[in-house]
């Protein structure tokens, strides 16, 4: 409007302005006409980007609370006493140390929460809590072997809890092998809290985040050094062999050299597994003796080693895991592996090569990288296949 109003004072002064002519006066009249409609164009134009938008304002928020449990697609949490339930089909997960029991996390969503109805929004992503005082801490627990898998170590506390944890691509080391009834300390991340009751003293360590397991605790693996003897020392040997599965106190492995499946024991050598016993990762056998190519016989083993993943390229990599598909997230999939424990995998930017579609209950094989799967309990992958 003061556009407007300067443009009238300037047709005023000219109207009067002496010296002119009637033509003259009449062309600065139709010159000044333009100019006061140019004018009150731009004026109805910026009165128009001042006025408030019509459309609808988007709500963000968060809510943040002890996360309970994670089925694939829903995960709960409890805050302020309300336990909530929400579908993360669609959500990224983005904690630090993954999905894990006890830990304090953030549900970031779109929408107003009223109560505790969460109809009315959209999680877009789980993350740690903001500026958490009290981030998850390590734990030890020690107890007893009841069993141990590629996947699962089964143990029995000292209080009498049988407890299952997570050990695919897991660091350890057994000085003198490992068996039934062997004690072992595991470190890891997260708590025991009622969800991971399964049924009266034994806990489902699924959602826990194993960092290492030994039969000493710290861990700590001596240097290669070898030890002095008056007799002359046998000439040791090397047996290359991927692994093919793992029982308590035994590895199925298949030679380079042959072929054929060996079953060796892991009962009383010392064993030491930098990025777990993975199938399909390979394993060192060093012996003495003489291998004749289908068992044992004749090979006094003097220990087994895995590979390092650290020291191998991602085209070398070839630790996987099977399981069944329980549900995916924008960028994760959970597996029930055949021995009993539940696996979370990154999809981020993984090549998919199964013909599952990631459809809930399709068995899916994944080869995950060992060396970046330390501090999180969602695996770095690498590709999906069938199995």
């Amino acid at each position: 409007m003061k556009k407007l109003s300067a443009a009238c004072m300037i047709l005023g002064l000219s109207l009067f302005a002496g010296g002119c002519s009637n033509d003259q006066i009449d062309d600065h009249i139709i010159s000044l006409q333009d100019k006061i409609s140019d004018v009150t164009a731009s004026d109805s134009t910026e009165q128009e980007d001042q006025e408030p938008s019509t459309e609808e304002r988007v709500y963000m928020d968060e809510l943040t609370g002890t996360l309970l449990d994670f089925d694939g697609t829903h995960l709960t949490i409890s805050s302020n006493g309300e336990t909530y339930v929400f579908d993360v089909s669609q959500t990224r997960l983005e904690c630090k140390y993954g999905v894990v029991s006890s830990d304090q996390v953030s549900v970031i969503y779109q929408g107003q929460l009223s109560g505790t109805d969460i109809s009315t929004i959209s999680p877009i992503k789980i993350t740690d809590k903001y500026h958490n005082e009290t981030p998850l801490e390590d734990r030890t627990l020690k107890g007893k072997v009841k069993s141990l898998t590629s996947n699962a170590l089964v143990i029995v506390t000292e209080k009498g809890n049988t407890v299952t944890f997570p050990v695919t691509g897991v660091r350890q080391y057994y000085k003198k092998g490992f068996k039934a009834g062997k004690w072992v300390y595991v470190h890891f991340r997260g708590k025991f809290i009622n969800e991971t009751l399964v049924s009266d003293k034994q806990y489902d360590g699924s959602f826990t985040k194993v960092i290492s397991v030994s039969d000493t605790d710290p861990l700590k693996v001596p240097a290669a050094t070898p030890t002095p003897s008056p007799e002359p020392k046998k000439k040791e040997q090397h047996l290359r062999a991927k692994i093919v599965n793992v029982s308590t106190g035994t590895m199925t492995v298949i030679p380079q050299t042959t072929g054929s499946e060996l079953t060796v024991s892991l009962s009383s050598v010392p064993v030491y597994f930098k990025g777990g016993m993975a199938p399909g990762s390979y394993v060192n056998i060093i012996y003495t003796g003489k291998f004749n190519g289908e068992s044992t016989s004749g090979m006094k083993i003097r220990g087994i080693t895995g590979e390092d993943p650290d020291i191998l390229s991602v085209r070398n990599i070839t630790s996987t895991v099977t399981g069944t598909i329980l549900g995916t997230t924008a960028n994760t999939v959970l597996l029930q592996t055949y021995d009993g424990v539940k696996i979370l995998c990154s999809r981020e930017n993984v090549p998919d090569l199964s013909s599952s579609g990631m459809e809930e209950g399709a068995d899916l094989r994944v080869t995950f990288n060992p060396a970046k799967s330390r501090t999180s309990n969602i695996y770095t992958c690498i590709k999906f296949e069938d199995p």
